[in-house]
């Protein structure tokens, strides 16, 4: 053990651990890359966080960093929860739901809790927080905070920004930071505190006076681009008041180590209505959606009938897709909920959808029985099945999940991309949330060979052109990590670049945190990172769906 390890672990209640059969496990996330750590701890209480920056933030001072990578349930599929200093890993001991506020449908936790634990607590209260990602069930609060996490009921409820109220930040320094809206009264005393915390209130309130006219021309948009630090364009009200929320959300540990975290709930219904339709044309899909976006489903999935098919090839059946191919040919799958209160409400929208779509589907089914709702919901998730493929050493990295697409340009983005797949020698089948227009795609490749991991960056840089081109951000959901920093920067024009530079400078002076998550990276550095071994086995045993 090294002497900085056996230091750490002097003044601190956790554990740290430099084991190598754990510093190999903890050098991958759900990604293709791998960084191995210096060491992995296991902090047990804010004090133990505040320790670790502190100490880091002084060997910074003299030269030597020791990077801080915080990590939750290690589901980031871009790099950004591997490092090559200290991973500070929440799942061991930072598990606590300390208190739920039902008046105000607020709840306190440490970062390490899993969404579905939350959820699972809530509910007994009759409450949820809709925005919780596929992987809540493993992934944490904290990792879905870090990326801005979304799922299937995030485009009527929001992503979680939405329902972060406050934060508790260890920031670089080791200095505590507690976020919410403070009034401009509030603003100035911050800015008049001789600490780290004073700095950067005083650095962000100028950069915002000093970028006002980029921030709201540029940043502050209605469309769907998760990378960088968007978050700036909510921290600053016109009253004077400001709230750093915003920027943690989203800045995959590169401003700060969450510790603790207040959210907001919502009641929850469990009394769902389903239904599924079937289309020969990806343009029938597109206008169902543009039909059903109007009625405000909850959840509005559209699915690629080439996987039904790859499904079928593997023995996997679903009886509605089975029904729809003995109507006539099917080029996509839409799936839609309803979830109001009222069931009267539900069987009204049912009525409106079947009357509007009567001679426009292959095949419909609408399901109010929860167990045959249920069935129909799990249709999405024939897209799993390619997460797994049967071939000997062939995977299906997310190297391009996640982009934002306008959904009037899908149908034509659509044969870009099976273009774009004909030219590699590939499949990629999209599927995705309607209400967002956020798409994913899962290339099949072998990674022990040169030329598909020469196709990963290839297909990233192909792919961010289409997206540009179709109006769309390749970064609609999570963030951009390490993997696909380069290729959204792409995307940003120079002075946008400069003005998320400037943030991180403020929060990070001394370069500690998470180096090398949303910055750009030298496309050898890049592949000298590739996993050869990636497969997706980690998360075999778990349901794994977008």
């Amino acid at each position: 053990m090294s002497k900085v390890a056996n230091y750490l672990n002097e003044h601190i209640a956790g554990e740290v651990i430099t084991n190598s059969a754990v510093l190999k496990a903890f050098s991958h996330d759900a990604s293709v890359l791998s960084m191995t750590p210096e060491m992995v701890v296991y902090p047990r209480s804010t004090n133990d966080i505040r320790k670790i920056a502190r100490f880091s933030w002084q060997l910074a001072e003299k030269g030597h960093v020791l990077a801080i990578t915080p990590r939750g349930g290690g589901t980031d599929q871009t790099g950004a929860a591997i490092g090559s200093g200290v991973i500070v890993n929440t799942t061991a001991h930072l598990t606590s739901i300390f208190e739920l506020d039902t008046k105000q449908k607020l709840i306190r936790l440490q970062p390490g809790v899993t969404f579905g634990a939350l959820n699972s607590a809530l509910l007994l209260h009759g409450l949820h927080i809709p925005s919780y990602p596929a992987s809540g069930n493993y992934s944490t609060v904290g990792g879905a905070i870090a990326n801005n996490a979304s799922g299937i009921l995030s485009g009527k409820y929001g992503d979680t920004k939405a329902w972060v109220s406050q934060l508790e930040v260890v920031l670089a320094s080791g200095d505590v930071l507690q976020t919410g809206r403070i009034s401009k009264r509030e603003l100035n005393r911050k800015k008049g505190l001789q600490t780290f915390e004073g700095e950067i209130y005083r650095g962000i309130d100028s950069l915002v006076t000093d970028s006002q006219e980029l921030i709201e021309g540029t940043i502050a948009s209605d469309v769907r681009d998760n990378s960088g630090y968007g978050g700036i364009a909510d921290v600053k009200r016109k009253d004077g008041s400001m709230d750093l929320t915003p920027l943690f959300v989203g800045s995959q540990g590169t401003l700060g180590v969450i510790s603790e975290v207040i959210m907001k709930s919502e009641f929850c219904n469990s009394q769902v209505m389903v239904g599924a339709a079937a289309f020969h044309s990806y343009d029938g899909a597109r206008d169902a959606v543009d039909t059903l976006f109007d009625l405000e489903p909850s959840i509005l999935e559209v699915i690629d009938a080439r996987l039904f098919a790859s499904a079928l090839e593997r023995g996997k059946k679903y009886a509605f897709y089975d029904q729809a191919l003995e109507q006539g040919d099917v080029g996509a799958v839409v799936i839609f909920a309803f979830d109001e209160f009222s069931e009267r409400a539900r069987r009204k929208k049912a009525k409106k959808v079947t009357k509007l779509f009567k001679d426009k589907v292959v095949a419909l089914e609408i399901e109010e029985d929860h167990d045959e709702a249920q069935t129909l919901l799990a249709l999405r998730e024939v897209s799993a099945l390619a997460l797994l493929p049967d071939e000997k050493e062939a995977s299906a990295p997310a190297i391009i999940d996640g982009a934002y697409i306008p959904f009037q340009r899908f149908e034509d983005f659509a044969s870009a991309v099976d273009a774009l797949a004909k030219k590699h020698g590939i499949e990629m089948p999209l599927y995705g949330h309607g209400l967002e227009s956020i798409f994913y795609a899962r290339p099949i490749l072998h990674l022990r060979k040169v030329g598909d991991k020469q196709k990963i960056f290839k297909l990233l840089d192909e792919y961010t052109t289409l997206v540009s081109a179709h109006g769309g951000h390749i970064i609609g959901e999570a963030g951009e990590g390490r993997l696909k920093a380069s290729f959204a920067a792409k995307q940003y024009d120079a002075d946008v670049a400069e003005l998320f530079s400037a943030i991180r400078t403020i929060f990070d002076p001394l370069g500690t945190l998470n180096p090398g998550v949303k910055q750009s990276a030298d496309l050898k550095q890049l592949v000298s990172q590739l996993r050869t071994d990636f497969d997706t086995a980690d998360f075999a045993g778990k349901a794994y769906f977008n």
